[in-house]
């Protein structure tokens, strides 16, 4: 069992086929965190609104999960996302010890400020053009089912699981730019703001990075890193990718992981 004092996670699209929940519940089972947060895009209500919504029985026990951390002692504080978005309208109340926010503030055992959003809010396509966003959706859709199909064969060969996908988005010029931008507008309103930094996800880009003295912290996502951000008793960030934690264990352990 891993202790932190915090740990945020977003992105994790429970509902969408290609979400890597067999990652995310192991993960969830092995930490323990006196703040968890749920930085937008935790259930993928678009998916809900366009028919191809998926629900196993491990959506389930992630969310009973995530529930009995909430009853057992750890604050865990939910800034929806544009996928979630209908639990906007239940900013500032709080279901099942689980505390809803538009916008959060954490302060870090070493005094930091973090504004904490899940950044949809500075992607001009998902404000003024929703249709263009749920085309772009789609086709991205489409990539991370390349993925399943192209993991699927790697399973078969023995070898570890590896995202196409992102490795695809991190190769396409226009998505490079993008992300650059995304991060320079987030950070942006962080330093407008008054905060040491901002903690966010959206664009599945998992990173830990600074702007001319503001940090810019990025959970990435449960679809194709299947990353986390973690904070240490002594204020450290971590960035947590969970496949690599996985398959650094003994073969025996991992089959149970």
């Amino acid at each position: 069992m891993h202790r932190y004092r915090t740990v945020w996670i977003s992105d994790t699209h429970l509902g969408l086929k290609e979400a890597r929940t067999d990652f995310l519940y192991d993960f969830l089972t092995t930490i323990e965190c006196d703040t968890l947060y749920l930085v937008g895009d935790i259930i993928d209500g678009w998916k809900m609104q366009s028919g191809g919504f998926r629900w196993p029985d491990i959506n389930n026990d992630i969310v009973k999960l995530i529930l009995e951390k909430a009853s057992n002692g750890t604050r865990v504080v939910y800034v929806p996302g544009n996928h979630d978005e209908m639990f906007r309208d239940y900013a500032d109340a709080e279901v099942n010890n689980i505390q809803l926010l538009e916008r959060a503030t954490h302060t870090t055992a070493d005094g930091r400020e973090l504004l904490i959003m899940h950044g949809d809010e500075f992607d001009y396509v998902v404000m003024h053009n929703k249709w263009v966003a749920r085309l772009g959706s789609d086709l991205y859709d489409f990539t991370l089912l390349l993925n399943r199909w192209f993991n699927l064969f790697r399973r078969k060969l023995g070898l570890r699981y590896w995202s196409l996908s992102a490795y695809l988005k991190g190769r396409v010029k226009e998505a490079v730019k993008y992300i650059g931008n995304f991060e320079q507008a987030v950070v942006r309103e962080a330093r407008e703001h008054g905060y040491d930094g901002i903690v966010c996800g959206h664009i599945h880009h998992a990173t830990i990075a600074e702007y001319e003295g503001i940090e810019y912290i990025n959970c990435g996502d449960w679809v194709e890193s299947c990353t986390a951000i973690a904070e240490h008793d002594d204020g450290e960030l971590e960035l947590i990718r969970w496949v690599d934690r996985v398959y650094e264990l003994p073969v025996e352990e991992r089959l149970c992981a």
